[in-house]
């Protein structure tokens, strides 16, 4: 159906532009023939070209009237101006006849062309038979009949001829028109975009638009009439990269296939990302004269890989370079380093304090705290130095080419860190609230040759040691910084293994009363190799706090602790145990659980336990870690606090917790009593934990002036070299069993 309707509108098209042209050369001709017609007394041709004439200004008029009725009339009318002029003129005229079929073969069908052929044929016959036209043949002598059936037979071929290739070309334009109506509704349909371009006889640049399917109309809220006629830059915009679209233009006249992604702008100026592909419509050995445009909206595949990106590649909080673009990036600076003169630096940037804001406060709090960090932190360097976040509060910087020589680059990059120590000293107010923050910074500089791990792991070992000064300050990194973090590594390696292979023991010094009796033990923690040598536990006990092994450690010598106490219970000898909890240990949440079941099973007495915590366990959290000790307590354990009067000796806090000793620490006892300020402080915390009643042991005696001047307060108790070292058990017990006790009390000599 679409086809007839296809053929039917080319034919009113083609038959209203017949109609004016007839009408315009009639009259031109009619009018200029009329003089003559009227000088040879011809006016019936006159009166005919006349009524013809108007007749068919009657019908292009009337077009309310059906196409096919107008164009029979306009059929007539030819068909008797044929006769009249036959008759009236000769033969000469019979050309006429030949339009009436030709003319109903292309505005109607081969029917009616048949049809005028026989009106023909017919006219023919009767107008030679009855010799109103002479249409003798030359021979034939006078045979008007014969030779009207021979001018009939030679007439209706050339007609029927010429009906049957006009007949058979409509044909085919009829399917072609059919095939374009099916192709066209097909791409007006499309989810993509297609856009079709003529060449013009202009310059290249002149490729208008002369197809554009609904997709396109739809996506860019352009109207049809607005984009027929121009090119494809009525998608350009200020975001469109103009190198891709004067590459894609220049591309067209060469017919490639060129297929590009781009910014385009719908009517209202939004942006959208789309994909082209062209495609030239060329004849063999000719250039190409239309273009098909298709494209898609790949807005959201664009959207969801610059997501993927920017997951990939950037910090989800702060929106920084993460970790992978920073290795990307000193990898770059690296191999850049090998080729300049200028030289670069890394910063390495732990925030101090900022766990305790992001214990006590929440993690909102410290996400918050951790954005505007990264925007101080940006807005401090330069716009070629990158800022990275690699994670928690750590932030690396890297300062692109700062200098030409080490000295300047060192400089420079002191400079920067001054500046983000300065800038990060403001305080942050989060919502409503002031914070106060610092930093410590590790410096390392970017040498030919080396890996972005190692350069890391330079400033990072440099960041360390700047929070070991004291936080809050800068740290150049140095090739002894790097032999000192191996070796502890290495410590903590073997540490380890040592605990693994059981290389580890607990050894008890006593502790001693007034009267020489021994009223209890501190558990020391010590580590043979297998070489013999002694590890120092001022050396291997750190390593493991800074590894983590103290948590293994911690819980290895608890489960010690009572299986010593109950092989002292076994001989005999009932004395309080005091073994070292480490902060760490202490603030796991399932500590106090720990303890509990540790207890039940091996059925140890709580209250001969006695937990030596350092000052340092009070600077966190204090409230938790008061409402743990007060949990502890309920099941009868001790506490004393380890190296008192050295850390954080806060005594409000000190009179909430549920204490039952203090121990002095052996940097105050070794200088009295020739010391006057060692001596007022032993005296002061004596008397002080006389009036909270609190036991007082005193660390590290090992002369006879120690014990004399501690004898001046009866609830001193003593624990040093000058009574005993740090024994095995097996030799404790030994040396216990060996004495004569008082009561079952252990009375140690004065030197064992």
């Amino acid at each position: 159906m679409g086809n007839l309707d296809n053929i039917a509108a080319w034919r009113e098209r083609t038959f209203s532009s017949l109609m004016s042209v007839v009408i315009l050369v009639g009259a031109v001709s009619t009018i200029a023939i009329f003089p003559v017609l009227l000088h040879s007394g011809m006016w019936h041709v006159v009166i005919a070209d006349t009524v013809a004439l108007a007749w068919m200004v009657g019908i292009w008029r009337l077009k309310n009237l059906k196409y096919a009725i107008r164009v029979y009339n306009f059929l007539v009318v030819v068909y008797v101006l044929a006769i009249i002029l036959m008759i009236t003129v000769g033969s000469i005229s019979l050309s006429y006849l030949l339009g009436p079929p030709l003319i109903a073969a292309i505005l109607l069908n081969l029917r009616a062309a048949l049809i005028a052929t026989g009106l023909g044929v017919a006219a023919l016959i009767v107008a030679g038979a009855t010799e109103l036209l002479d249409l003798n043949v030359a021979g034939w002598g006078h045979a008007p009949l014969k030779s009207s059936l021979a001018a009939a037979v030679n007439y209706s071929t050339v007609s029927v001829m010429l009906s049957l290739m006009c007949s058979t070309l409509l044909s085919g334009l009829s399917r072609s028109l059919g095939e374009l109506e099916l192709t066209s509704a097909a791409a007006s349909k499309l989810n993509d975009m297609v856009l079709i371009f003529a060449t013009s006889k202009g310059t290249n640049s002149d490729r208008p638009i002369i197809f554009v399917n609904d997709a396109f109309l739809q996506r860019t809220g352009h109207e049809r009439e607005q984009v027929l006629g121009r090119d494809l830059r009525i998608l350009q915009g200020p975001s469109t990269d103009a190198v891709v679209m004067t590459n894609l233009l220049n591309s067209m006249p060469w017919c490639g296939s060129p297929k590009i992604e781009m910014i385009g702008y719908t009517k209202a100026g939004a942006e959208f990302w789309l994909e082209l592909e062209v495609v030239p419509f060329t004849k063999s050995g000719d250039s190409a004269h239309h273009w098909v445009v298709v494209s898609r909206d790949i807005t959201d595949r664009r959207t969801a890989e610059q997501s993927i990106h920017r997951l990939a590649f950037y910090d989800v909080l702060t929106g920084l370079p993460n970790r992978r673009l920073l290795m990307e990036r000193l990898t770059n600076v690296i191999r850049q380093s090998s080729f300049d003169a200028a030289q670069s630096a890394v910063l390495y940037l732990d925030v101090d304090n900022f766990k305790k804001i992001n214990d006590q406060r929440g993690h909102a709090t410290g996400d918050l705290l951790l954005e505007h960090v990264a925007v101080r932190l940006k807005e401090t360097v330069r716009g070629s130095d990158l800022v990275a976040r690699l994670g928690g509060d750590e932030f690396v910087i890297v300062l692109d080419a700062c200098a030409v020589d080490t000295d300047a680059v060192i400089r420079s990059a002191r400079e920067v860190a001054n500046k983000v120590r300065a800038t990060l000293a403001t305080p942050f107010v989060l919502e409503g609230q002031p914070y106060r923050v610092s930093a410590s910074i590790g410096i390392a500089l970017v040498t030919p040759g080396t890996s972005p791990n190692d350069l890391l792991r330079e400033a990072d070992t440099a960041m360390y040691y700047a929070k070991a000064r004291g936080r809050d300050s800068a740290v150049i990194f140095n090739g002894e910084m790097l032999m000192q973090v191996q070796h502890k590594l290495t410590l903590e390696r073997d540490l380890g293994m040592a605990f693994d292979a059981r290389e580890l023991t607990m050894y008890l010094q006593l502790q001693i009363d007034q009267n020489g009796s021994a009223v209890g033990a501190e558990l020391l923690m010590r580590w043979r190799r297998p070489d013999g040598t002694m590890v120092r536990p001022d050396l291997f006990i750190p390593a493991a706090e800074s590894s983590g092994l103290i948590i293994p450690l911690g819980q290895w010598a608890l489960i010690q602790a009572c299986e010593i106490w109950l092989a002292l219970e076994r001989s005999g000898n009932l004395i309080h145990l005091s073994i070292n909890v480490s902060p760490l240990q202490f603030r796991q949440q399932n500590f106090v659980d720990y303890v509990r079941t540790l207890l039940a099973t091996t059925g140890v007495p709580p209250h001969y336990l006695i937990f030596e915590v350092t000052e340092g366990l009070f600077i966190d959290d204090i409230d938790q870690t008061i409402s743990r000790m007060h949990d502890l307590a309920k099941l009868g354990i001790r506490f004393s606090v380890d190296d008192f009067g050295t850390g954080y000796s806060n005594l409000t806090y000190l009179a909430k917790m549920p204490l039952y000793e203090l121990k002095i620490d052996k940097s105050f006892i070794r200088n009295i009593p020739n010391d006057p300020t060692s001596s007022a402080i032993v005296h002061s915390v004596v008397a002080m934990a006389g009036h909270l009643g609190l036991q007082v042991v005193a660390e590290g005696v090992e002369s006879i002036e120690h014990v004399h001047f501690l004898a001046q307060h009866d609830q001193v108790i003593m624990q040093g070299f000058h009574f005993h070292r740090p024994a095995p058990l097996y030799n404790v017990i030994t040396h216990l069993q060996g004495l004569d006790f008082a009561r079952r009390n252990l009375s140690i000599p004065s030197n064992s």
